[in-house]
C-alpha cells in the first residue's frame, strides 16, 4: 500500500484528492491500494490509522458523467443498505462524484460458478427483489433511454458501428412498441447485474454494490439482463421468475425474453461510447462485439415474432 503524498500515477492522484476532501481525517496517516473488478471507474482500499475499519472508495472513471448520475447512484447505495443486502454507507464526495463505504471484509465478488448453487441464486434474487421494492428513486431511466442516449453518443462521437446497425434499431424499436403497448412495471433497478456486483460471504449470504447504472426500470429488463450475465438454464430462470413473481405467464417470459435482447443492445452501445472515451485497461470492442452477438441470437430467435405479440 501507498502512504498519502506518494501518488505518482494520474489515478493515484485522483485517490489522495478524494482522501484529502474528507476533512475529519486531516492529520492521520492514511495508506491506500487498488482493488481490481471495475471497468468504468478505479477502486480503492484505504486504511485510516485508528479506525476501526477499511474504507471503500469508487472515484470515477473519465466520460462515465455521459451516463452515470451520481446522486442517484448514491441514493440507491442507501436504499440498498436500508434493505441489509447493501454496503455500510460511509460518505458522498459529490463534488468528486465519489462514493465510499466500509469495507466489506470476509465478502468477496461473486463468480458465475457461485450462481450454480441454487441457494446463492435465490438468495441474490431475494436481495435484488428487495432493492426492486424500495420506494422509488429520483430519476427514472429506462432502458429506452439508456439506447436512446447510447445511440446519440455514437452519433456525436463518430464511433464504430456494425454493419448491420440498421437492422438492430429496428428490431429494437419493434420491441419497444411491443413492451410499451402494455406499459412499464417501474422500480428502482441496479441496471448492472454483473456477477460482480454481488458479494458473498461463507454462508453464502449476499450483498448489492455498485449502483452507479441505477434508476427506475422495468422489473423484467432488471431479471432479462442478470439473467443474460449469469447464462441461466431455461429451468432456472423460470424457478427464479415464480419466486420473485408468484407465478409465471406467458407475458412474463415474454417481457424478459425481449429485455435480454434490449439488454445486450445497450450494454454494446454502451461499450462503442466507452471505447472511444474511456482510459481503462479493457478490451471495449472485444465486449461490445460480444454483446451484439448476443442481441442478434435473440432477435433471431424462432420465438421472435410470438415474444413481440405476447408482451
Amino acid at each position: 500500500m501507498k502512504a498519502l503524498g506518494q501518488a505518482q500515477t494520474h489515478h493515484e492522484h485522483e485517490i489522495e484528492a478524494a482522501i484529502r476532501a474528507m476533512p475529519a481525517w486531516k492529520g492521520y496517516d492514511i495508506r491506500y491500494a487498488p482493488v481490481g473488478g471495475g471497468i468504468s471507474n478505479t477502486n480503492w482500499r484505504v486504511e485510516v490509522d485508528g479506525a476501526q475499519t477499511a474504507y471503500f472508495f469508487k472515484v470515477p472513471g473519465q466520460g462515465t458523467e455521459m451516463f452515470i448520475d451520481r446522486r442517484t447512484a448514491h441514493e440507491a447505495s442507501v436504499k440498498a443498505a436500508i434493505t441489509g443486502y447493501g454496503a455500510p454507507v460511509f460518505a458522498f464526495l459529490e463534488d468528486l462524484g465519489v462514493e465510499v463505504f466500509e469495507f466489506m471484509e470476509g465478502w468477496r465478488a461473486s463468480s458465475n460458478l457461485d450462481f450454480l448453487e441454487r441457494e446463492v441464486r435465490h438468495n441474490a434474487l431475494r436481495a435484488l427483489k428487495a432493492f426492486n421494492d424500495q420506494p422509488v428513486l429520483a430519476q427514472t431511466k429506462t432502458m429506452f433511454d439508456m439506447i436512446d442516449e447510447h445511440q446519440q453518443q455514437v452519433e456525436a462521437l463518430h464511433a464504430v458501428k456494425p454493419p448491420d446497425h440498421d437492422w438492430l434499431c429496428q428490431q429494437y424499436r419493434r420491441a419497444r412498441a411491443a413492451l410499451e403497448a402494455s406499459g412499464l412495471d417501474l422500480a428502482p433497478c441496479m441496471n448492472d447485474t454483473l456477477a460482480g456486483n454481488f458479494m458473498l460471504n461463507d454462508a453464502r449470504e449476499i450483498r448489492l454494490v455498485d449502483f452507479e447504472y441505477a434508476s427506475n426500470n422495468d422489473r423484467h429488463y432488471e431479471l432479462a439482463l442478470w439473467f443474460g450475465e449469469m447464462f441461466f438454464a431455461p429451468g432456472m430462470e423460470l424457478a427464479l421468475l415464480e419466486d420473485y413473481f408468484g407465478r409465471v405467464t406467458p407475458q412474463v417470459v415474454a417481457r424478459v425474453q425481449l429485455n435480454k435482447a434490449l439488454a445486450d443492445l445497450k450494454w454494446s452501445t454502451w461499450a462503442m461510447v466507452q471505447r472511444a472515451v474511456s482510459r481503462l485497461d479493457f478490451d471495449f470492442y472485444k465486449y461490445g462485439f460480444w454483446k451484439q452477438m448476443r442481441a442478434r441470437i435473440v432477435f433471431q430467435d424462432p420465438q421472435w415474432e410470438t415474444w413481440l405479440r405476447q408482451a
